[in-house]
Formats: structure tokens, sequence, C-alpha cells
């Protein structure tokens, strides 16, 4: 597996809107379905990458914790369907069914969304404030797969709570780190090394 990190896109940029399909209603997704929301969890992520696996638990009690909150979450796969089937959409519903996901998960096929937001590995976490400005980017916490560490969400957990609380968030963040998203041949981005 490929290490890469988080681009670290700059904090302030405003949230490129998007129009996916959700995998598992096929209804289409975009920035507006969330306006109601003041704050905007964006998650990179996909089925099959072991940095994802190590941290999907913790993805679920996200979205339970925050269920009934002002904070809207999307998580987005981006990775190549043909070589990592995986990854394509059929096998994203049943991986949303079967971890009990109850925030939108969609499918990103043209991979444009992901290159919107610089999104280099799974999982990549971005937090939007109101006006859906950036205001965190980095890493959901220090575990890793092999550092015995506790999954917590810690560092995202805080930024969130930040937000939520009308409390600027701290800008000593991490990049997070995880697999490459899997680029379809001739699409990687320029910002992707």
């Amino acid at each position: 597996m490929a290490l890469t990190a988080s681009t670290m896109l700059p904090l302030g940029t405003k949230a490129p809107d998007f129009n996916l399909p959700e995998v598992v209603s096929g209804k289409a997704t975009s920035l507006s379905t969330f306006a109601d929301k003041k704050a905007l969890l964006v998650m990179f992520i996909c089925r099959h990458c072991p940095f994802v696996k190590h941290i999907q638990q913790e993805l679920v009690q996200l979205g339970k914790d925050y269920f009934t909150s002002d904070l809207a979450i999307v998580a987005i796969s981006a990775n190549d369907a043909k070589n990592y089937p995986d990854d394509a959409p059929e096998s994203l519903q049943a991986f949303a069914t079967e971890q009990g996901f109850n925030f939108t998960l969609c499918y990103d096929e043209s991979q444009e969304t992901a290159k919107a937001y610089t999104a280099a590995c799974t999982p990549d976490f971005f937090v939007f404030d109101e006006q859906r400005k950036l205001v965190y980017r980095g890493q959901l916490d220090d575990s890793r797969p092999s550092n015995g560490k506790p999954v917590t969400g810690a560092d995202l957990r805080a930024a969130i709570e930040a937000v939520l609380a009308g409390k600027p968030v701290t800008s000593d963040q991490k990049p997070s780190v995880g697999c490459n998203i899997k680029w379809k041949p001739g699409n990687q981005p320029s910002y992707f090394g």
C-alpha cells in the first residue's frame, strides 16, 4: 500500500460544489443538500483501503454521535472502480448497509469532485463552517493500522465541536495519511505526485 498524506488545502477555501449520486438511494447530492446545517464534514473514503477499515467503526460512531446535531456528513468514494471493484457503487452500497452508515455516501465516478477538493488519500477529511469555508483538513486522530494507538477521532471531533460551538478551530492540524486515491489511467491530478 502506498502511504499518502493529505494535500492540506488552504484554510478558508470555499467548499467546491458537486453533484454526485448517493450509493444507497441513487439520489443526486450536492452542497445545497446540506444547506440547513451549520457545519459540513466531507470525507473521502473507500471500501478496500486498510486505513479506512482501521477507522470504519469510528466513522459509524461519528455518524451516530452527530446525527441530531447541526453537522452534515457526506462521504465520497472516488476510486477507479474498474481496477478496484470493491469501490464500485454496488459494493459501496453494500458497505454502507453492512456498516450501518447513517450519513450520505456518494460515488465520484469522474473523480472531478476529488480533484476539486484536492483529495489525495483515503481517508481524507474536510470540515467547513456555516459559510462553507474550510476550517479543518487533516487526520481523524493519531491512530494508524500499525502503531497500536487507539482510534478516538480526537482531532476531527475537536474541530467539529469548535465549529458547532461557534469557536475558532486550531490551525495546528496534522495531515491525514492513508492509501492514495486510485486514479483512473491518465486522470491523476497535478497536485498528486
